[in-house]
């Protein structure tokens, strides 16, 4: 397992970081074995494999089910987990609750907050000693307001959102996800800080990149994004899946091969 030290170097020796948003045990194996640097616990759980809308319906307990299971798959692995909507911005005891809940019962090596206006709820997390990665930009939890587009697209917002990564790092962030921002900027920013920033529809600039496990694979995805490369194509489940149902219907499976061969309908069954 990379440690939060051996990142950051990665970021000083200007390598680049892998990251993969996976969300269960088969998923976070695979990205064990990949020598993914990173695996992140998203909230897109919540569209990806729960079937919901939004990121706005998944729980907490949602994301511990699930980030359990990625630990188990990838104990090895640095795993970064979601705090979902409505689990910060409440009151600083009852975030702070959340925040322990998540990182003592998920065994993550950190969590995730969306937004920069948690710089306090940073401080306070890394005050308990949890380490927390924060996330600019798009920011899906808030897309009710700021739409699925790119962000900060003219200069003043480019400003503020450069003063907003300065915010965060200095609040004790360890670790910045960019997401949907121009290429520019985005270098820009990994350039003036001293934390790791990892994109993600952000180019090439930043200090890595993270895809969704399911976007990447093309596993069960209605809709792609600009900045997302599928590196192979799990559609052929449907193939697959389409032949079993028509040799069953045939009685073509199970033939012999796949059958157990003992008789006992002959022999006195005790």
């Amino acid at each position: 397992m990379k440690t939060l030290g051996q990142l950051q170097a990665v970021k000083e020796h200007k390598e680049k970081i892998s990251m993969v948003t996976a969300y269960d045990y088969p998923s976070a194996k695979q990205a064990e074995a990949a020598q993914i640097d990173i695996i992140l616990v998203g909230d897109s759980l919540g569209m990806t494999v729960l079937g919901y809308d939004n990121t706005v319906q998944v729980t907490v307990e949602d994301m511990i089910h699930h980030a359990k299971a990625v630990r188990r798959g990838a104990p090895d692995t640095y795993i970064v987990v979601d705090v979902p909507f409505g689990g910060v911005g409440v009151t600083e005891q009852y975030d702070l609750e959340i925040a322990v809940k998540l990182y003592q019962q998920t065994n993550a090596n950190a969590i995730k907050a969306e937004g920069a206006h948690l710089t306090n709820y940073i401080e306070n997390c890394s005050r308990m000693g949890i380490p927390v990665v924060s996330h600019l930009g798009l920011t899906p939890q808030s897309v009710g307001i700021t739409g699925y587009k790119m962000q900060a697209s003219n200069k003043e917002a480019a400003q503020q959102l450069l003063n907003d990564a300065h915010a965060i790092q200095q609040a004790g962030a360890i670790m910045l996800v960019l997401e949907a921002v121009p290429a520019d900027l985005a270098s820009e920013i990994t350039k003036q800080l001293d934390i790791p920033v990892i994109g993600i529809g952000a180019g090439k600039g930043t200090d890595g990149q993270v895809l969704v496990y399911h976007d990447l694979l093309n596993y069960g995805v209605d809709y792609k994004a600009k900045f997302v490369k599928q590196y192979g194509d799990f559609s052929v489940g449907v193939d697959a899946l389409t032949e079993y149902n028509k040799e069953v219907k045939s009685s073509r499976f199970p033939d012999e091969n796949y059958t157990y061969k003992k008789r006992v309908m002959d022999e006195d069954v005790k």
